[in-house]
């Protein structure tokens, strides 16, 4: 069981149940990851509403958590040989929940290698060009008179999404007939480019037909929909 004395953030987000895995997270798409993750293995865990907006993740008691000041995080109280763990980073955390449910992540090595190069590819390459170009299309860059940063974006962001199209050819998911990490990783990043970043016709979403194809297949599962609406803000 969690002792709540020992993590500063639980005297700002006390935990209601400490004998469960705490999530402190918002529904962003690096946030969604591991709501997604802890839906489909069926782990028992508690969500926290970290407020970003109000920069909750630079108090005192997130930064103890997560020094780069970031969601999502979390404490596990059963971690390894039996002591809490603390985490962040959302690839990590997904390896991780993987290794410790035995689900989502494959036992055979070359393929599980092969899946975690494409955890790391998002990590690398599609979190932070979807995000740029969100940042130019939508928020306050698109105030910027230069609009090279922005195309540069777009094109980066297009040719990323023809990796996965080409990625996605006789596949129904990125390792093929079993869906895995890899999509949970990916699939919160291009539902918010073609929606919240509204940039489905300037990167041309529509002609990436498999791309298009695997995220409806995606969204259509029970535990991405819930897991894409935690935390609930209190």
């Amino acid at each position: 069981m969690l002792d709540q004395t020992q993590f500063p953030i639980a005297s700002r987000w006390p935990a209601q149940h400490p004998e469960w895995l705490q999530l402190y997270s918002l529904a962003t798409p690096n946030g969604v990851k591991v709501s997604i993750m802890l839906e489909e293995i069926g782990l028992p865990y508690e969500a926290h509403f970290i407020d970003i907006s109000n920069n909750e993740t630079w108090t005192p008691e997130f930064l103890a958590l997560n020094p780069n000041g970031k969601i999502p995080a979390i404490i596990d109280p059963n971690g390894p040989d039996g002591k809490p763990l603390e985490l962040f980073e959302s690839g990590a955390i997904l390896l991780y929940l993987a290794e410790k449910s035995g689900q989502l992540l494959s036992t055979d090595a070359a393929t599980r290698y092969e899946t975690i190069q494409w955890v790391f590819f998002q990590m690398a390459s599609i979190g932070p060009m979807f995000g740029q170009l969100g940042f130019f299309h939508k928020f306050a860059g698109r105030e910027y008179e230069d609009k090279r940063p922005l195309e540069r974006y777009r094109k980066e962001s297009q040719r990323l999404l023809g990796v996965l199209e080409s990625r996605l050819e006789g596949r129904d998911w990125i390792m093929g007939k079993e869906y895995s990490i890899a999509d949970i990783s990916i699939l919160g990043w291009v539902r918010n480019l073609i929606g919240f970043y509204d940039a489905r016709d300037l990167v041309e979403f529509d002609q990436f037909k498999r791309v298009g194809e695997w995220l409806e297949r995606g969204l259509a599962r029970p535990a991405v929909q819930r897991g894409l609406a935690i935390p609930v803000k209190n």
